[in-house]
């Protein structure tokens, strides 16, 4: 997910005003502590943590040096940006899905969304090479297991929008081999393959496109997990009902709290995703999580557009940006709380149970639209603090942290062995 116009915004009002893996805890007979914060933090050190969306690689693409590398180094400390080793270690990440972003701009460009993937995924793998005492590559829930085992980060990769496919099936195929084990179908346009949630417009399909049922078929047959994030609601519908195996949502959350952000989705829908077998991982941005920040979001880009419009200009031009830094002085972000995130956690299992809810960030992708509490990778034990006072129980937390998506990537891989 990238907030292109909303994530500008915040960022102007930003710049204005351990051991791991191997380390683990694993002395589970100790009696438990009283001080839930405590708690939250040995328990994030000793679960797994997947966190099914972090933006990274789009990240250092878009701060490449003259000589075409990242001028980040996400294996120290970094001045910006949500993720790094040193806060992962902290916060206890292990397998962070690495979104393979690919713009909706590229559509129109024949090769060019296939060509930036690749390279995406070329990024990800040499991050993993020039760290691997810190980093690793994982294709499968047994290679995440291993690396975390060996106190190694994992990077899982999944492709938001399946523009990268272009009009060839066959680059299913090409991007499993590479290591791909989620696509999500589309993102902020309408492609080949599905409508997307944010076309207001008229839809091209209807849900899906022929090509697109084509595209889950396979994505099916070689052990690639369908995400419906980003998709129209008749598109998660109709993916729901096309796939053998269950889906995930990588990076939404639930429409219940944002009423008429079709980003989000609905409680149909999560019933569907859930009776399914699959898992919807609850989007971290706090336009995702509260009405108010929802509403400003929108206000933002509305003033922004009509502000372009009436002075000719593109939503780009410095001079919008010098407007929405005025802007968002004079109208302050009602920014979430971690407690909001454990709302949308507890609205799925209220639904469909405590195994078809997960974490999907949106790290590096929502930026300060983060939430109080929630800001960057080394503080998922704030949530688990939260999710321990309302009486979740530490199995209850692992599911959420990673066995409810292991699970359905597990479903995925046998599905495509025949076994």
């Amino acid at each position: 997910m990238r907030l292109t116009t909303a994530t500008l915004c915040l960022a102007l009002l930003a710049t204005a005003s351990c051991t791991h893996g191997s380390n683990r805890q694993e002395n589970p007979s100790s009696p438990p502590s009283t001080d839930l914060a405590e708690r939250g933090r040995a328990l994030a050190k000793r679960v797994i943590i997947a966190d099914g969306h972090i933006d990274v690689p789009y990240r250092l693409q878009e701060k490449l040096g003259p000589d075409g590398e990242p001028t980040e180094d996400v294996s120290q400390r970094t001045a910006q940006g949500d993720f790094d080793y040193p806060r992962a270690v902290e916060g206890g990440l292990d397998v962070a899905f690495m979104s393979i972003y690919v713009p909706a701009e590229l559509q129109q460009k024949p090769g060019a969304s296939k060509a930036l993937a690749d390279s995406l995924i070329d990024m990800v793998e040499k991050l993993a090479r020039k760290a691997p005492e810190k980093f690793a590559m994982a294709r499968s829930v047994e290679e995440s297991r291993r690396n975390s085992q060996e106190g190694k980060i994992s990077f899982a990769l999944g492709i938001e929008n399946g523009a990268a496919l272009e009009d060839k099936l066959e680059n299913v195929a090409h991007f499993h081999q590479r290591g791909v084990r989620y696509i999500t179908l589309t993102h902020s346009k309408d492609n080949l393959l599905s409508d997307a949630s944010f076309n207001t417009g008229k839809r091209t399909w209807n849900g899906l496109s022929p090509y697109g049922r084509q595209v889950v078929a396979e994505m099916n047959r070689v052990g690639i997990m369908v995400d419906v994030s980003h998709l129209s609601d008749d598109a998660i519908r109709q993916a729901v009902e096309v796939s053998q195996t269950p889906v995930i949502a990588s990076h939404s959350s639930c429409r219940h709290f944002t009423p008429g952000f079709e980003r989000n989705i609905s409680d149909e829908l999560i019933r569907a995703v859930a009776a399914k077998g699959g898992v919807v991982m609850i989007n971290f941005g706090s336009g995702f999580l509260t009405q108010a920040a929802n509403a400003y979001e929108l206000e933002i880009r509305k003033a922004a557009q009509s502000f372009a419009q009436e002075h000719g200009l593109t939503r780009e031009s410095p001079e919008v940006a010098v407007f929405m830094e005025t802007y968002m002085r004079e109208h302050l972000a009602p920014f979430a709380k971690v407690e909001d995130v454990a709302d949308h956690i507890d609205h799925v299992v209220k639904l469909v149970g405590i195994d078809h809810v997960g974490l999907g960030s949106d790290f590096d992708g929502v930026g300060p639209t983060l939430p109080i509490g929630l800001k960057d990778v080394s503080q998922y034990p704030n949530l688990f603090r939260v999710l321990l006072e309302r009486g979740y129980s530490e199995a209850d937390i692992e599911k959420i942290a990673s066995g409810n998506v292991f699970r359905v990537w597990q479903r995925v891989e046998v599905h495509a062995s025949g076994r």
